[in-house]
């Protein structure tokens, strides 16, 4: 079997293992940046002809349209452009394609419409979060749908997902994407004696920071800090339960991680707090070493994958901790041609679909089948680097955010502020993480939200440590 044909299976297992231990436990903000994800590669070629072994295509209508998809993912110009040129090129039927700004907005319209009793989008796509914060009694049943469906191979784990702590199905898994580390290989002879690059600990990844800025005169490290980057994710997901074992819980006894990030930023570029997406400064080598979103480092990779590597991000003292990312697609309740939903979504659950998803905005199949022969190399570096890190034996998994709604900005901006107060301005780390502490856990209050993986479950709002 090669390497391409299971990529999809592994992936979804892992990812899959790990969101069900929370049950319905969403990601909470929707498309907030690392969701929506970035600007994607060059157009792709079409994908080759699947195997015949691959489950067999549901047939579409003659003509499903006209159908509305509403979406807080792959909503940036960009990325919006390859949905509705390419991804959807194969639907018979007329797509209107919108993308949501926030998922403040997303769901706004559809309060509206459920409010109001008639509604003008068919079909909602979003993070498993995103549906939960929304509820299901403004959901669409889709059993017979994810019945039909049965052949594509979700795994057992995301079906589950999907009904969203009920026995029913309220939406069919779509896409799938996590985030690595990608290095230029001029940077790999600056490795710290003894280190594997596929196992890097944040140790190992500092002292490699100060090797390339010791033999270049240049820091060569980047972060996307700037205000399109993603950088409150590395710290959500990444860094504090690297070294702490949790994100809410353990916030206040954050100290070490911090020093940490402290430390490597004296080596990181200094125009990292103007970076959106480390592809750029990547390709330009201006950076040598980055951390980002799949789909924000995919273009590096597709244009020069001779030149990189793809590797899963470093491991602290509690293990190598790792966000997932899943989006689903749902129908409104209030969705005036919920057939025509239907169709699309039997047609974005394709494996060449779904390919096709993958080659242009670098989000992985959640479907079952092989994929085809002719992947790119670039494309096939991120899928081991995301088999690397879902499988390691120290693997920590930390869930985007839970049960915030449109308070998930605000949770980003409580970790941004504690960078800019810690790292830019030089603040003592103590004062600032009992302040930040004092402002998350009025957020948590506010909002009513419980503990998410990593941290410990509660009963009610998530007490901050």
């Amino acid at each position: 079997m090669s390497r391409n044909r299971s990529v999809n299976r592994w992936v979804a297992l892992a990812f899959g293992l790990v969101l069900l231990a929370v049950g319905c436990a969403g990601d909470g903000e929707g498309g907030t940046g690392a969701e929506t994800a970035s600007p994607g590669p060059e157009a792709a070629e079409t994908p080759a002809e699947t195997p015949d072994e691959t489950p067999a295509e549901t047939p579409a209508a003659q003509d499903s349209g006209p159908v509305t998809f509403f979406s807080t993912q792959l909503a940036p110009v960009e990325e919006s452009e390859k949905v509705r040129n390419t991804i959807l090129a194969g639907f018979p039927g007329e797509v209107d394609f919108v993308g949501a700004d926030n998922y403040g907005a997303w769901v706004d319209r559809i309060t509206a419409e459920a409010e109001a009793g008639e509604g003008t989008i068919d079909l909602l796509g979003g993070l498993h979060g995103d549906f939960v914060s929304l509820g299901t009694e403004r959901l669409t049943d889709v059993s017979d749908l994810m019945s039909e469906l049965s052949d594509r191979g979700f795994s057992e784990d995301y079906v589950e997902l999907a009904n969203l702590g009920t026995d029913t199905p309220y939406y069919i898994p779509w896409m799938q994407a996590t985030y690595i580390v990608v290095a230029n290989k001029q940077a790999l002879e600056h490795l710290p004696d003894g280190a594997d690059v596929e196992a890097l600990t944040y140790e190992q990844y500092a002292e490699w920071a100060a090797n390339i800025f010791d033999a270049t005169g240049q820091a060569k490290v980047g972060f996307p800090a700037g205000e399109d980057g993603l950088l409150p994710r590395f710290f959500q997901g990444y860094l504090l339960p690297a070294f702490t074992g949790g994100v809410v819980t353990t916030f206040g006894e954050s100290d070490a991680a911090w020093e940490w990030m402290r430390g490597i930023w004296e080596h990181t570029h200094p125009q990292s707090v103007g970076f959106g997406f480390m592809q750029d400064p990547l390709l330009s080598e201006e950076v040598w070493v980055a951390w980002d979103h799949v789909a924000r480092l995919k273009n590096a990779l597709e244009q020069r994958p001779d030149d990189f590597v793809a590797v899963p991000a470093p491991a602290g003292p509690e293990g190598r901790a790792f966000m997932p990312v899943v989006a689903g697609l749902a129908i409104p309740a209030t969705a005036p041609s919920p057939q025509g939903a239907q169709d699309l979504i039997a047609y974005m659950a394709e494996l060449e679909t779904q390919a096709t998803t993958l080659r242009e905005v670098g989000f992985f199949p959640v479907v079952e089948g092989d994929l085809p022969e002719d992947l790119s190399a670039g494309i096939q570096l991120e899928a081991d680097a995301v088999r690397m890190q879902t499988e390691a034996e120290d693997a920590l998994p930390s869930l985007l955010p839970i049960g915030l709604g449109d308070a998930g900005g605000d949770f980003n901006k409580i970790f941004a502020d504690t960078f800019t107060r810690i790292i830019l301005n030089g603040e003592e780390i103590g004062p600032v993480l009992e302040r930040q502490a004092e402002a998350l856990q009025a957020l948590m209050e506010e909002t009513g939200a419980s503990c998410w993986q990593p941290d410990p479950p509660s009963d009610g709002p998530c007490q901050v440590g």
